[in-house]
């Protein structure tokens, strides 16, 4: 077979050439059910055919809304094979949200995980006119199962199916994946056939992950970062494993013993918090050969161009202590891929030093997704690396702007030309919206958003994300955002590291912490505040921040306060502390301390 032109091209190719007898598996009932590519594609095309049975036409728009499981996969390349577009959506945003991205791209039907979704579609049901039916995947008593799809399938549609099958171009739009909207309404973002295969195509020339690994998928895969990814395994004929939820991914590690995963930074960091902390536990001199290594990782050269002395110590830093972090990870990890939100240069460096080898790309849903990658064996810790095949990116002259031109740009925003317009100029090139820096004319470096760069009163610009990624750093600090848009000075909501500040209160004695919470404690106040004074060395006057506010619960995606790759909702959040922000800047400025 040829090389896939369309994305349910991907099983028969893998069928073909990489015939694996565990192509994608997930786990139900405390079991491991796995399914070869055989029984995937016929998985899919009793799908496809059942759809068909069900009268739906070429362009019609189906919803799949859940997390990881097989059924993703065998309703997202059903719904592909029969011309139609697909509309993945995040299981965890608003009934609102549904609501406007139901009614915009004018779905038809909706597949959904289970009931608490179910019942949020049923809600808006009457909303959306175009709304049809609701299928789940999980069983629900009086509700329509996904599987009586597959008991509509009829063989004497077979020859249809093939011919619309044959009628799908690689250029046809084949998804529309509305964004997370941090900074307004979402947008659907038009993704071709072709935009998303250049993307896996592309990968494939860089990557190592080859049929005889295996990868453990627990990102969303309605976002394009693991929706791509799940793509190129399935072209290579890796071996895909869907893990339970988030909060099992470390069992699930250690059953699976994946060779490769894909991360967002946030669960990178959650996972060297918890062995921090089980090294601060230990006793002398285990408490200090802990200390020993991970002082020695924190040194390590970001293109890991170290001396023999180094090298020989970072060889004995792996056995005694680093072994114990693969194991952590299953003890076969071969490289971890993160994206979706910068990484901590720190946590590449001693990850990378401890023998995890982490590699960071960068990206937009727009670019399907990728843009940049490190390689595995050509990375510059601190950047997003090179491009990758048949892409190119410049550097705005005036703004810094980084700007991309491939076969893996948007096709353009559904329903918004003029949005689309703004966004990709006449000689295709995309704007990302991102400004960047060249390291060794090689390696891109991102600095920040455009959107996000504020003015203070002064007329001096400053780059919140730079100073966020460095103050998180901070053991003490879960979360922060740097406000200041046209005020005197720069200053920060922060939220506190719960769990570790509840440790350093016992450990310290410091009284009425669970009582009057975080914010009311001027011990905590006074510790987050020197925390924050040593991270300001590391930046000019005019971006240190002068005072803080501490807020008393985290900011999560159910919150709204983070999309669903983690990012800030800077005007959500902003609406949301309004009191705490006017507290800030009502109060005379006090350089010696928070208030």
């Amino acid at each position: 077979m040829t090389e896939p032109k369309r994305l349910f091209d991907l099983i028969p190719y893998q069928l073909e050439n990489l015939p694996n007898q565990n192509c994608i598996s997930d786990k139900k009932e405390n079991k491991w059910i796995n399914y070869n590519a055989e029984t995937v594609q016929s998985l899919i095309d009793q799908f496809s055919m059942g759809l068909l049975k069900l009268g739906i036409e070429a362009g019609d728009k189906i919803a799949i809304i859940s997390q990881n499981r097989t059924e993703w996969n065998f309703v997202d390349l059903g719904i592909l094979q029969t011309g139609c577009v697909d509309v993945p959506i995040y299981p965890n945003i608003s009934v609102q949200e549904y609501e406007y991205i139901f009614n915009d791209a004018e779905v038809k039907y909706a597949f959904v995980a289970n009931d608490d979704l179910y019942q949020k579609i049923f809600s808006i049901k009457q909303k959306v006119k175009s709304l049809i039916d609701i299928y789940s995947f999980d069983k629900l008593e009086g509700k329509k199962h996904w599987k009586e799809i597959l008991e509509l399938a009829d063989e004497s549609l077979r020859d249809r199916l093939n011919k619309i099958k044959e009628n799908v171009k690689s250029d046809d739009l084949a998804t529309i994946i509305y964004t997370s909207g941090t900074t307004g309404t979402q947008k659907g973002v038009m993704l071709s056939h072709k935009n998303i295969l250049s993307n896996v195509n592309s990968i494939q020339q860089i990557m190592p992950i080859n049929s005889t690994h295996r990868v453990l998928s627990f990102l969303p895969i309605c976002h394009i970062f693991e929706r791509t990814a799940v793509y190129y395994y399935m072209k290579i004929g890796a071996s895909i494993y869907y893990a339970e939820s988030i909060d099992k991914v470390g069992e699930n590690l250690k059953e699976i013993k994946p060779n490769y995963f894909t991360t967002v930074p946030r669960l990178l960091e959650k996972i060297y918090d918890k062995i921090m902390e089980k090294g601060r536990a230990l006793k002398w001199p285990k408490q200090a050969i802990f200390g020993w290594a991970v002082n020695l990782a924190n040194h390590y050269n970001p293109q890991g161009k170290t001396n023999w002395f180094y090298d020989l110590r970072l060889w004995a830093a792996r056995k005694i202590v680093f072994s114990k972090w693969l194991e952590a990870l299953g003890g076969e990890v071969k490289g971890i891929i993160s994206g979706a939100a910068a990484l901590q240069p720190r946590l590449g460096r001693i990850f990378t030093a401890a023998g995890v080898n982490i590699v960071e790309g960068y990206g937009l849903t727009e670019t399907s997704p990728v843009i940049t990658c490190n390689r595995f064996e050509d990375y510059y810790i601190g950047t997003v690396g090179c491009t990758i095949p048949d892409v190119q990116i410049k550097l705005d002259s005036e703004t810094g702007e980084i700007l991309t031109k491939g076969p893996n740009v948007m096709i353009g925003y559904y329903n918004k030309p003029e949005e689309t317009k703004k966004a990709i100029n006449e000689d295709g090139w995309f704007r990302t919206g991102d400004i960047g820096v060249m390291v060794d004319n090689k390696y891109l470096k991102i600095t920040d958003r455009v959107k996000e760069i504020f003015k203070l009163s002064g007329g001096k610009f400053v780059a919140p994300l730079p100073i966020e990624n460095k103050m998180k750093e901070s053991l003490f600090i879960r979360n922060i955002m740097v406000i200041g848009e046209n005020e005197k000075f720069c200053a920060a909501l922060v939220v506190p590291e719960f769990d570790f500040i509840k440790k350093w209160c016992e450990k310290k004695s410091v009284k009425e912490y669970l009582e009057k919470g975080v914010s009311c404690n001027k011990a905590i106040k006074e510790r987050i505040w020197k925390e924050i004074q040593h991270y300001n060395k590391r930046f000019g006057h005019i971006e240190q921040i002068k005072k803080f506010e501490l807020v008393e619960k985290d900011w999560t995606i159910d919150s709204g306060e983070l999309t669903p790759t983690l990012k800030l909702k800077r005007r959500v959040i902003k609406k949301n502390y309004q009191d705490l922000i006017e507290k800030i800047y009502s109060e005379q400025l006090n350089t010696n301390h928070t208030n």
